[in-house]
């Protein structure tokens, strides 16, 4: 609804009724949920991926646990906190603890949210309790239909289950509520991408997260993949790059598959040299290595020469 009909109204109003309703204090606009601008918050949470992107679990525990003390239902903040522990061997101690708060303060929409998204990690420490996890979030939008971090949980799980519109509706719910949702935006950005074949919509939801999340290098890979399916090689060379350095532990999705899609970057644009090295680079950290040796050795056969060079060499 426009300001212009919104001040239409407070002025017929003051017709209708007299001026003593003129006096009368302004209805504020709803605040616009951003927990990224609490500076507090944003220094915990980087300190958190700082030390997960470098394999210092411990001090990435920490700093999850010091931006939750703050913001206790960030989605990225719980989802990083989960994965960290599981990578530091403390998940099922995580787990333990979130029980015994439910068991206390069992109508507690967060109590729910906690637990849930711990048991949708456990089935990286070997043991699936996604039944136990979808209890848990139904529960938490049970009792509060609007919570942003149920509804991208339940996101999750749809994605997990390949039910690509289920997903979407839950997300857009989470967007509803919180606009500045970065979880929501990113995998809103991979539905459009990679299951509605509309990247530039994608790019839509993630391109601004970066402002919000400086240290987070998935979404820096993200943008760069949609950048590339929109064929804006160098821009995908740019925001590639830097997911890369980000995730110096090669533990994210930017270490892992990174490498390899900036390669094929500048494969696109010929530059063959810079992309040998990326590869080369790729094997030694043994990020997507069997992938990226295939790579290399067809740049060694000569598949990738500039089509215009080769010509070049036939003429006489």
């Amino acid at each position: 609804m426009s300001q212009r009909f919104l001040g239409s109204l407070a002025l017929a109003a003051v017709w209708a009724f007299g001026p003593t309703l003129a006096a009368a204090a302004p209805v504020a606009a709803p605040l616009v949920r951003n927990d990224y601008a609490n500076a507090k918050f944003s220094a915990a949470l980087s300190a958190g991926l700082k030390g997960f992107y470098t394999k210092q679990f411990g001090q990435a525990v920490d700093g999850f646990n010091d931006a939750l003390a703050i913001v206790p239902d960030n989605t990225l903040a719980i989802s990083f906190l989960n994965a960290a522990a599981a990578q530091n061997s403390t998940l099922e101690t995580l787990i333990g603890t979130e029980e015994d708060v439910l068991a206390k303060n069992p109508k507690r929409a967060l109590a729910h949210v906690r637990l849930g998204f711990s048991y949708l990690f456990s089935s990286q420490v070997g043991r699936n309790r996604d039944i136990d996890a979808r209890e848990e979030l139904n529960k938490a939008v049970e009792l509060e239909p609007k919570n942003a971090a149920a509804h991208v949980g339940l996101g999750v799980m749809r994605i997990n289950e390949r039910s690509t519109n289920r997903a979407k509706t839950e997300f857009l719910a989470a967007l509803d509520v919180d606009r500045n949702n970065v979880l929501a935006r990113e995998y809103l950005g991979e539905i459009y991408q990679l299951d509605l074949k509309d990247p530039q919509r994608g790019l839509a939801y993630v391109i601004d997260v970066p402002n919000l999340v400086p240290g987070y290098a998935d979404i820096d890979f993200h943008i760069g993949s949609l950048l590339y399916d929109l064929d804006q090689k160098t821009q995908a060379i740019k925001w590639l790059q830097q997911a890369i350095d980000i995730d110096i532990g090669h533990v994210g999705e930017a270490g892992q598959h990174g490498f390899t899609l900036l390669a094929k970057a500048y494969l696109d644009q010929h530059k063959t040299v810079e992309a040998t090295k990326v590869l080369h680079a790729a094997i030694i950290a043994n990020a997507d290595a069997p992938y990226a040796q295939t790579i290399l050795t067809k740049i060694q056969n000569g598949d990738y020469d500039d089509p215009k060079a080769k010509d070049a060499k036939k003429k006489p």
